[in-house]
């Protein structure tokens, strides 16, 4: 329960020990606006000081400077019905960060959607420097690899305008498939039996080893290949996609696919791909590949056809879903102006609701393992039709599943099985096995039989964290990593590709350390 400190008891936003609820917030957002010209403020009839902050404080908070990246401290701050981070660097100045636009929602994933943290078998880095400067994973962290990537080459068929990689038809880098299988074994060895393993670039498909390096990976303890690809070779080649099946099951491509339109894709990648995509999809349903179309999504740009993608999605046999990402301001980012395209989480699912009549408020909610960061849907597709899942559970149940408090003790079957599918470190595979035992613990359903893999549709968003919405709480929750090219380590996406790609481990990170420890 969060409280709120206080200097006066007659200040609503400063008053001791008083829970927050809703309507407790609302009464003091009331209050906020009651300001008269003169300046004078009422709160339940009493006239208040005219010194009151425009927001209610929330939380404490660690984040960076957004300009040189030091540690610098913050507030998570309610304003306007809004969640905004407060933060001031002393050499660059102040910055008011934009973390949701729903109150509520945040709140629910700060407070209600939190679960024990699962750890990895082993670890890779000492504490030293303090976080973020010592990933990884170190033991500092707070979550597992739910989802490990292994990027196989820095060269792309591509030069797409907005790449985090900073890929492109100018880097001609191919790691060989004996640094790979290094790469692979650091993850099982984190790991173990690792969920979920993607094989990205750069564009991995033009890989001169590709199917010797699907080959090595089909041979580790992974429960589920992903491979990221913009899908131009699946297009162009049919014999390529016709040996890609045989790989099949626990195997699945995670396809670039930003919009049915051409003006976002040329300004997002450079090159009008929608026969590109078309072609490919045919493949793809042809040779019965599972599929997960991959939106980067920038305000002002594709955001308007979130929905109209959704229900596409639906109409492709071999998708299973759909993942939204906002773009991270890290890499390559041209054209990209923070103040103008920057989204978070919250906004785009509110686009998605806003857009489709497919999926509903309540069935697209946070991800216990990393709630901040991860938003997802489960839908069944069953004799061509879509039924949304999670609104089928009582959301008392969604709430408190995993909790002592729980509301539904003599139904265990349905607290267990709802964590197990809405996390994901669980193979898609394994997801498809806790639905059918879930719904047979329903009764407004009746499973089918021999529901299947096939059968699941998702909705994932997936806000990976940069220099701007730095939470240092959040990011230790973080679970998508990456193996670091040394074949030792596994580091937290988000802290990769603002510390540790190329040489910024050396230009950007190295100062920051030798500050670190000049202060200790």
């Amino acid at each position: 329960m969060t409280q709120l400190s206080a200097k006066s008891e007659d200040d609503p936003a400063c008053s001791m020990g008083v829970e927050v609820t809703e309507e407790r917030i609302s009464e003091v957002r009331a209050y906020l606006r009651s300001k008269s010209k003169t300046g004078t403020k009422r709160y339940r009839g009493k006239i208040m000081s005219a010194q009151v902050r425009p927001y209610l404080f929330y939380d404490a908070a660690v984040s960076i400077c957004s300009t040189c990246y030091r540690r610098v401290d913050a507030k998570i701050v309610f304003e306007e019905d809004k969640v905004f981070m407060l933060k001031r660097c002393a050499e660059h100045g102040f910055e008011r960060v934009l973390i949701a636009d729903d109150v509520e929602y945040y709140r629910r994933c700060r407070e209600v959607f939190i679960k024990p943290p699962e750890m990895p078998a082993k670890y890779n880095t000492p504490i030293k420097y303090g976080c973020p400067y010592d990933c990884g994973l170190c033991p500092d962290h707070e979550q597992h690899s739910c989802l490990s990537l292994v990027e196989i080459c820095d060269a792309c068929n591509l030069s797409c305008p907005v790449c985090y990689a900073e890929s492109g038809t100018h880097r001609t880098e191919y790691k060989s498939l004996e640094h790979v299988e290094r790469m692979l074994d650091a993850i099982v060895a984190n790991e173990l039996k690792p969920d979920i393993v993607q094989v990205s670039g750069g564009e991995p498909t033009i890989h001169p080893q590709f199917f010797e390096i699907l080959d090595a990976a089909k041979r580790r303890p992974i429960q589920h290949l992903m491979v990221n690809t913009n899908g131009i070779r699946i297009a162009q080649d049919d014999a390529f996609v016709e040996r890609l099946a045989g790989y099949m099951p626990r195997f699945e491509l995670y396809l670039q696919f930003d919009s049915l339109r051409r003006e976002p894709l040329m300004q997002m990648r450079g090159a009008d791909l929608r026969r590109v995509r078309e072609k490919a999809l045919e493949a793809l349903n042809r040779y019965k590949i599972s599929t997960t179309l991959v939106v980067t999504v920038e305000r002002g740009v594709n955001d308007d056809e979130l929905g109209a993608l959704v229900d596409f999605a639906l109409t492709q046999s071999c998708v299973r879903g759909i993942t939204f990402q906002p773009v991270q301001q890290a890499g390559r980012t041209l054209g990209y102006d923070k103040a103008l395209h920057r989204l978070t989480l919250t906004e785009v699912r509110r686009k998605i609701l806003e857009q489709t009549a497919n999926i509903r408020a309540e069935d697209l909610i946070p991800v216990p393992c990393h709630p901040d960061s991860l938003a997802m849907a489960y839908a069944l597709k069953i004799d061509g039709k879509i039924l949304p899942l999670t609104g089928l559970i009582p959301p008392e149940v969604l709430i408190d599943g995993g909790r002592n408090t729980i509301i539904y003790e003599q139904d265990p079957a349905i607290r267990d099985h709802i964590f197990k599918l809405f996390s994901t470190n669980h193979s898609p595979e394994g997801q498809a096995s806790s639905l059918r035992e879930l719904l047979c613990c329903m009764p407004k359903v009746l499973a089918p039989q021999g529901l299947t893999y096939e059968n699941l549709f998702r909705v994932l968003i997936v806000q990976f964290i940069d220099a701007q919405s730095f939470d240092l709480r959040s990011i230790k929750k973080t679970c998508v990593h990456i193996a670091h090219p040394d074949g030792q380590r596994l580091i937290p996406f988000d802290t990769y590709n603002m510390f540790y790609r190329d040489g910024l481990e050396e230009t950007r990170l190295g100062p920051l350390r030798e500050r670190a420890m000049a202060s200790v």
